[in-house]
């Protein structure tokens, strides 16, 4: 590639998706509907798990943050990528691209650890259950929490740093429908051996470790299940874990089939497919994984109805 000089007046070209003017119709609506749908539903559980007492537990705690995390998920990507199939406006400015590196870097770190520290509250709930509230204690689970959007704000700003030290030619093509940071090095024009190397130390360090944290921690309440005497005692115990453990492997499953599987020519269109997959879908789906067969959500939702209801009817 030629020589560029860094720039804040390089421009980006979002390839976005190549499909026809009926395909980008019905791109545009079932994204836009998506979208609605993910925003929707995690800010509900967020509020849910503010407004109602019933909900002030370490589990529903990380949740609320979870749904925050898929919030700034798909708000980072989405918008963009809307306004391409509504204007065909494929241009963006360094300064917005490096605000999607920096939001997508913070959002997909956060979510990890979250996954992880969710792991860690029914590790000690099934494992451990007369130490919980030892273990999971307000200060605790705070802390976690804490760590977890501290380590990926300090992830996320190293990604936007280096990224951003980048050397561009004043328009470069990006083959993605957002700013993907791999992307970002691939038509760089500078020597990105040390950042892939980078790259490579923050997967093991962000995302293989806390999967295999995960994994670990499953076993372990698996073993601790299967102990249980009683068939109703091990039902219960393992359906206080199915929901988490839906999420992590609706979360980690497409990511782990993009990036082990094969690169071609062929498959570029294919390996936005399942971005989109990891970027979108999985975070929409996560309120309905944790409300369809929760009582606690559910019962929350119905008190919450009644107590609007009720202010409402006060009001007139």
């Amino acid at each position: 590639m030629e020589k560029c000089s860094n720039s804040t007046e390089n421009k980006f070209h979002i390839l976005a998706f190549s499909t026809s003017e009926t395909g980008q119709c019905l791109l545009f609506t079932a994204v836009l509907l998506m979208y609605l749908m993910t925003v929707f539903g995690n800010m509900t559980i967020a509020l849910l798990v503010c407004l109602v007492p019933q909900l002030h537990t370490p589990m529903y705690f990380f949740l609320s943050n979870l749904a925050i995390s898929d919030v700034i998920y798909v708000s980072a990507t989405l918008p963009k990528l809307l306004s391409i199939l509504l204007t065909q406006d494929h241009w963006m400015s360094f300064f917005a691209c490096m605000t999607q590196v920096y939001f997508f870097s913070l959002s997909a770190a956060s979510d990890i650890l979250l996954l992880t520290s969710m792991s860690y509250d029914r590790y000690v709930a099934i494992c451990k259950p007369l130490q919980y509230f030892l273990h999971m204690n307000k200060g605790v689970c705070i802390s976690l929490a804490l760590c977890s959007w501290l380590i990926s704000a300090i992830n996320a700003t190293m990604d936007t740093l280096i990224t951003s030290l980048l050397s561009f030619c004043p328009t470069v093509i990006v083959d993605h429908f957002f700013c993907e940071q791999t992307k970002l090095y691939a038509i760089s024009s500078s020597d990105t051996t040390s950042r892939n190397l980078l790259l490579v130390f923050q997967i093991i360090l962000l995302a293989s470790s806390p999967f295999l944290l995960i994994i670990t921690s499953y076993l372990f309440i698996i073993s601790a299940i299967l102990k249980i005497q009683s068939s109703k005692g091990r039902r219960k115990a393992f359906s206080s874990c199915t929901s988490h453990l839906t999420t992590v492997l609706i979360f980690f499953g497409p990511i782990i089939i993009l990036y082990t599987k094969p690169e071609s020519e062929h498959s570029k269109e294919l390996d936005k497919l399942f971005s989109l997959l990891y970027t979108v879908v999985v975070p929409m789906l996560n309120p309905f994984v944790y409300t369809l067969r929760n009582k606690d959500i559910l019962n929350a939702i119905r008190n919450l109805r009644k107590m609007l209801f009720l202010f409402i009817k006060k009001l007139f």
